[in-house]
């Protein structure tokens, strides 16, 4: 599928967005050198700063941004590293995304994770009923309930 956006500029939006939201709170130093190493690197070691960062969202469950964030990297990951493991992560991060962001959250952050749900699940090879997204449509198109 392709996204009609690019998923590593998406990313370092949302992290800024993260930042300046101090939504980490003490962590937010950690994760921002954790970004600066994985942006830099590649292979394992970009794989092991990108576990860290997984880390981070975990402690912060209510880090919209930061979650988004996580999104977009796991996409990249995904493309470097087609393995099933970050497939299945991505389609799990953005259905918690989705879940607790939807409806009235920003509708260009959703649709774009609406996007590359979609793509996590094609590349896992299922085709799950989209129930977050139809209900995302219905609400949009009727202004939100």
């Amino acid at each position: 599928m392709d996204l009609p956006f690019d998923p590593a500029i998406e990313a370092q939006a949302a992290f800024r967005l993260a930042q300046a939201r101090n939504e980490l709170g003490p962590d937010g130093a950690r994760a921002r050198e954790l970004e600066a190493e994985f942006s830099e690197n590649a292979g394992e070691e970009a794989t092991q700063t990108y576990r860290e960062l997984l880390t981070l969202g975990e402690r912060h469950p209510e880090a919209g941004a930061f979650h988004e964030f996580l999104i977009y990297s796991t996409w990249q990951q995904a493309t470097e590293d087609p393995v099933p493991e970050h497939f299945h992560r991505g389609r799990d991060l953005c259905a918690r995304f989705l879940a607790r962001t939807a409806p009235g959250g920003i509708e260009k952050s959703l649709a774009r994770v609406r996007a590359l749900r979609i793509s996590f699940l094609n590349a896992l090879g299922e085709k799950e009923h989209d129930e977050i997204g139809e209900e995302f449509d219905r609400d949009a198109f009727k202004g939100g309930d």
